[in-house]
């Protein structure tokens, strides 16, 4: 009986392009048609951020050679003040340290692509699961075309996003217990394309933070940007007050009017577009009576900032795969959330802390100069200190965890250095940050 996987999204479907690799026959179940042949819904999502982690996923799954023309790579932050002035921030101090900016349209697409040409794989796409009975170990779903079946499974894993069903059966069974955090600023997605942004940098991502909210833009591979707007629920300024086109004309002129001089049809597509929600999830149980678990946002969702919830997704992949080729299912998703659930909790932790940091830390004058204090002390004490960013988006070897708590201790010998920063000579300097290395346990 082959391994049933619900979710037909980019984890799942690398979820089960691993499995299969091990020759364990694998049925993908996707609630939506198949984005193959049938045009994704605009201003749906997020376009996604892949870092090293990510990229060690899919490079073991042998699938880097298909995704890398896909790929358009940022090499730092491009700020845009209120002014009109911009400011480059790298986001490593290595040339190889930069991070890749993909549609989720597409990286999906080319993922189903490879699993469909694995004949270990099968895919059954405008399949909805109804229920999951793990005592039973009976899976309940709805096909489009062929009406309610109900079957037995070995085992199932949920892959299927922050609303998951697999969690939804678990809950109400009282097997797990699901809650969110929401955040209380929504996004929305607008398009800008090539002829419009040929101005503007391709390989940066673009950030006009505003103190209370933000826009970003991600390049893509035919030249156009994807922009997102980050923005108070309520309130003013908020999506509440952007109700019809003078509205919405009179906040982008205000805050954004590079923005709105590239998007002749902003109102259009504001207003066509939906507002999507943000949110940590907070799951106490990932698996159930050694037959069903869950990974990646079904999991542990976490809200964008830090341009991870993907890339923690493909880790899982990894972790999963390697602890189900080695011990049965029962205690390898009882390894799995062991293992996992501490970087989950870290990675959900920094994403909040960085969305802080994009609208609001970046625009004080001191952020950069503390950064490059950063950056020369990674060149100084390469084997000691890397900056936490660095280490969650360029160093996959190192557990979210740890690089959460090598942070804090970074960032308080970052705060006596800056206080000394400007008296000191750049001996003084490095002999204290020498010294504060070995105070902090670094």
């Amino acid at each position: 009986m082959p391994i049933t996987v619900v979710g037909g999204g980019p984890v799942g479907t690398l979820l089960a392009l691993r499995l299969a690799q091990r020759a364990a026959p694998v049925r993908v179940l996707e609630r939506r048609a198949d984005p193959r042949q049938v045009s994704a819904e605009r201003g749906r999502s997020i376009n996604l951020a892949l870092a090293a982690r990510g990229l060690t996923a899919l490079d073991a799954a042998g699938l880097t050679a298909r995704l890398m023309p896909e790929l358009v790579p940022m090499r730092g932050r491009l700020l845009h003040d209120e002014r009109g002035q911009c400011s480059f921030l790298p986001y490593g101090s290595r040339p190889s340290e930069v991070i890749w900016s993909i549609s989720r349209e597409r990286l999906n697409q080319l993922l189903l692509e490879a699993a469909g040409e694995d004949p270990r794989i099968e895919l059954v796409f405008d399949a909805r699961c109804l229920d999951v009975d793990p005592q039973g170990r009976i899976l309940r779903w709805q096909s489009a075309r062929s009406g309610e079946h109900e079957e037995p499974f070995e085992l199932l894993l949920g892959a299927d996003g922050a609303g998951s069903a697999v969690r939804g059966a678990l809950v109400r069974r009282g097997l797990s217990h699901a809650s969110e955090s929401a955040l209380t600023h929504d996004y929305k997605e607008l398009s800008i394309t090539a002829a419009a942004a040929s101005g503007w940098p391709r390989e940066a991502l673009h950030i006009w933070p505003r103190g209370g909210f933000m826009l970003i833009a991600l390049p893509n591979a035919d030249g156009s940007f994807t922009a997102t707007l980050f923005l108070a629920r309520n309130g003013a300024p908020s999506f509440e007050r952007l109700g019809d086109t003078l509205a919405v004309r009179a906040f982008f002129a205000e805050h954004f009017p590079d923005v709105a001089a590239a998007l002749p049809d902003l109102e259009a597509q504001f207003l066509a577009h939906p507002q999507g929600r943000l949110a940590t999830l907070h799951c106490d149980r990932w698996q159930a009576l050694g037959c069903v678990g869950l990974l990646g946002d079904a999991a542990h969702a976490i809200v964008p900032f830090h341009g991870q919830g993907l890339n923690a997704g493909f880790e899982d992949c990894v972790l999963l795969d390697r602890l189900l080729a080695c011990a049965a299912p029962a205690e390898a998703l009882l390894q799995f959330e062991q293992q996992r659930r501490p970087d989950a909790e870290a990675i959900a932790t920094m994403a909040l802390e960085n969305y802080e940091e994009m609208r609001q830390g970046v625009r004080d004058p001191l952020f950069a100069a503390r950064a490059a204090l950063a950056a020369r002390l990674e060149q100084q004490f390469p084997a000691r200190f890397i900056p936490r960013y660095a280490m969650v988006m360029f160093h996959p070897e190192i557990p979210y965890r740890e690089a959460r708590a090598r942070g804090a201790r970074q960032s308080a010998l970052l705060d006596e250095l800056m206080q000394r920063a400007g008296e000191a000579t750049p001996d003084e300097l490095r002999e204290l940050a020498a010294r504060l290395l070995d105070e902090h346990g670094l």
